[in-house]
């Protein structure tokens, strides 16, 4: 009797967006950066929105993977909104830069797969909005880039920290400290992004990426991605102890009996994700 009360908080809170479009569809999640004429730039209001709708999904089991990408033909995001910069004080600026990496945090430990499908310009906040995802797309028209240091900054919501991660100190250092900008098939293969695709099938490949991901045990999903996060940060032996933990949580889940017993009987598993 409780989800019809919480469907309905979820669409009050879906009708008080102005910066964000959010809509659900087969189980899918999809979150649309809404400020083209600023080229979907990062506000503090779009922040607090991503944080809001996010903090909604973790808990609504209607979506098992989100995909984030923005309005127009232009940008997934071309950065933070800089005339939000002007005045503040360094005290300012940290709580600024912590406020965004708190949110883009979410988007990793939602315990959901999120897709970006990155349609074009993807810089500073953009790019690192990218990084947070699971899984990175982009068209063959997308920019990709952190080009902090040319108005005197460095990036801010962990981008230093996620592009190292993803394409190695060297080549990270490099992009951060020229402020270049990589086109997509660069971008391919430094591994920044996992897949490009033309403007035409960038949405319908995430979908069908996305089809693939609700497929699959959430639990499972989740316990993954847990593994995979959190082993990415510590040592091999520490890391191999999470993996150890998450594989034994599988075996206390309904799926986990039901994917065994499908592969013993020949059979398609049916996943209830519990």
């Amino acid at each position: 009797m409780l989800r019809p009360h919480f469907n309905s908080r979820l669409e009050e809170e879906h009708m008080a967006y102005e910066n964000i479009l959010f809509e659900k569809k087969d189980k899918r999640g999809t979150i649309t950066l809404n400020r083209p004429k600023v080229l979907n730039a990062l506000n503090i209001a779009t922040i607090d929105e991503l944080r809001r709708v996010l903090l909604e999904i973790r808990h609504d089991d209607d979506v098992s993977v989100v995909i984030v990408t923005g309005s127009g033909e232009k940008a997934f995001v071309a950065g933070a909104d800089i005339r939000e910069f002007v005045g503040l004080s360094p005290e300012a600026a940290r709580h600024f830069s912590l406020s965004g990496q708190h949110v883009f945090r979410l988007i990793e430990k939602l315990g959901k797969p999120s897709i970006a499908a990155i349609n074009g310009f993807a810089l500073g906040g953009g790019c690192e909005l990218a990084m947070a995802c699971t899984i990175r797309v982009a068209s063959e028209k997308a920019k990709l880039g952190q080009p902090e240091l040319n108005l005197g900054l460095i990036p801010g919501y962990a981008g230093t920290q996620r592009l190292t991660r993803l394409v190695g100190k060297g080549r990270s250092m490099e992009l951060i400290l020229s402020g270049r900008f990589v086109d997509a098939q660069e971008a391919y293969q430094i591994g920044l992004v996992n897949k490009v695709t033309s403007p035409e099938e960038l949405m319908p490949t995430c979908e069908e990426m996305a089809k693939v991901f609700v497929s699959k045990p959430a639990l499972a999903v989740r316990y993954a991605m847990e593994a995979i996060d959190e082993g990415s940060q510590v040592s091999l032996e520490e890391g191999s102890y999470i993996e150890a933990n998450m594989f034994g949580l599988c075996f206390s889940t309904e799926d986990m009996k039901e994917g065994v017993g499908a592969f013993l009987e020949k059979r398609e598993p049916k996943f209830t994700g519990k």
